[in-house]
């Protein structure tokens, strides 16, 4: 692998890449340090400390905001409310055939014309996402003093939002550079980089209060998971794919068979992000109702959707397997194999091409889909299951393992898009 990182700091386009994306990732980290104008920091600080239900909700979504939201800074709605859109807009395309047909019909313009509609449904959505963090931080503990639509706050209100709005954008398009210029996934590698930030934060808690006992435990629990993480992403069902020979004058083309590689864990990560911004949006939606000193119906929603609940756990392992399934389902009709087989002159053994073809090949994706959706629940719940058994002070992972999961998936397309960089120039790749 440092052989491979060496050839490829030697080839000026690919070194530019890597510099661009690392200068890009620095960026957002600086951005991330600027706070909102108004902003107590004195305060926020012990607000996070104490522990409330609210404080668990900012700390849950923390991770999104890559580290932002602990210095409520310019982009401490993070990129939460594009994943959100994202959602959203896959959602609704399947709802409407007509709508699906003509994108489908479209190709990458009707991709591009998605694109641009979750682009157009963040920008309400980060208002949203804005107005519900100020307000939970302003009437919790009085971190945002001039928050609010009472005498001489509204200019403050309207130049928080729309600074907190910008920044969403700005993080947004910071990822968008990244995915066209630099190297990997640009939203992964900035959540990438905001958890990666918070290790060091987190080997000084857990020495302040488990010493070297703690460390190096949980640096082998690190290890272990990182070793079944890479062992199921890396897992695949292979299905035999045979060609058939065609002859032109005196040469005959094609023949030979090949095979498909089915992943396990088609969906990767996304399931992780998508069901952490959807069960943590109807905790920010009811921020705008919540009233600390006559707790109503809002508080419970957002004391349910901080994590502090008991059926918390249940329920994001449920979203995970669910988002799982559908973003898996999503990619399998993206990719649309019998129609592809069918052009090439393939077809799989014993199976009739077309129809048959589609059915077998969706058969098995949801069959080995239940192994990738039931690790990555379990994954997500995995802290929770270690608070239930926990025998140290402190429950504080050096890594979340669904803040693990993006890590190593992130490090593994990045690997993978670099050693097919390398490849093309008759290097040896990473991954060799």
């Amino acid at each position: 692998m440092i052989e491979a990182l060496r050839n490829a700091f030697k080839l000026p386009d690919l070194r530019r890449r890597m510099l661009y994306t690392l200068l890009i990732l620095v960026i957002w980290r600086l951005a991330s340090n600027v706070p909102v104008p108004g902003v107590d920091r004195q305060a926020l600080e012990q607000f996070l400390a104490a522990g409330t239900a609210t404080g668990q909700l900012i700390n849950l979504i923390d991770m999104l905001s890559g580290g932002a939201i602990a210095n409520f800074s310019v982009l401490a709605a993070g990129v939460s409310p594009y994943v959100t859109a994202s959602i959203v807009i896959q959602l609704l395309v399947p709802i409407f055939p007509a709508l699906e047909k003509r994108l489908k019909e479209e190709g990458e313009a009707g991709q591009r014309k998605m694109n641009q509609w979750t682009f157009f449904a963040t920008v309400p959505l980060a208002l949203l996402y804005s107005f519900g963090l100020a307000q939970a931080l302003s009437v919790q503990a009085n971190i945002l003093p001039n928050f609010g639509f009472g005498q001489g706050q509204v200019m403050s209100t309207i130049t928080i939002l729309l600074t907190m709005t910008a920044g969403t954008m700005f993080g947004v398009w910071l990822g968008e550079l990244i995915t066209e210029q630099g190297v990997g996934n640009g939203l992964s590698l900035i959540i990438f980089g905001g958890i990666v930030a918070r290790v060091p934060t987190n080997i000084v808690r857990l020495w302040q209060t488990d010493k070297v006992l703690g460390i190096v435990l949980f640096l082998l629990l690190t290890v272990l998971t990182i070793l079944v993480i890479v062992y199921v992403q890396e897992g695949e069902r292979r299905i035999k794919v045979q060609y058939g020979k065609r002859v032109r004058g005196m040469k005959v083309y094609g023949g030979g068979s090949t095979y498909i590689p089915l992943k396990v864990n088609t969906a990767g990560m996304i399931p992780l992000i998508f069901a952490q911004s959807f069960l943590t949006f109807p905790a920010i939606i009811a921020q705008f109702f919540s009233n600390p000193a006559q707790p109503n119906f809002a508080d419970k929603i957002v004391n349910f959707f901080s994590g502090t609940s008991g059926w918390y756990a249940p329920l994001y392992f449920l979203a995970v397997v669910g988002f799982t399934y559908f973003y898996t389902d999503v990619m399998v009709q993206q990719q649309n194999l019998p129609d592809m087989l069918q052009r090439q002159g393939g077809f799989i053994p014993g199976v009739r091409p077309g129809k048959k073809t589609e059915e077998f090949i969706n058969h098995i994706y949801r069959r080995i889909t239940l192994v990738g959706a039931l690790f990555l629940g379990i994954v997500a719940v995995l802290p929770y299951i270690i608070d239930l058994f926990r025998f140290l002070n402190s429950n504080v992972m050096l890594i979340a393992s669904s803040g693990l999961l993006i890590v190593v998936g992130t490090v593994i397309d990045t690997m993978r898009q670099l050693e097919a960089q390398l490849l093309m120039r008759h290097y040896e790749g990473f991954l060799h």
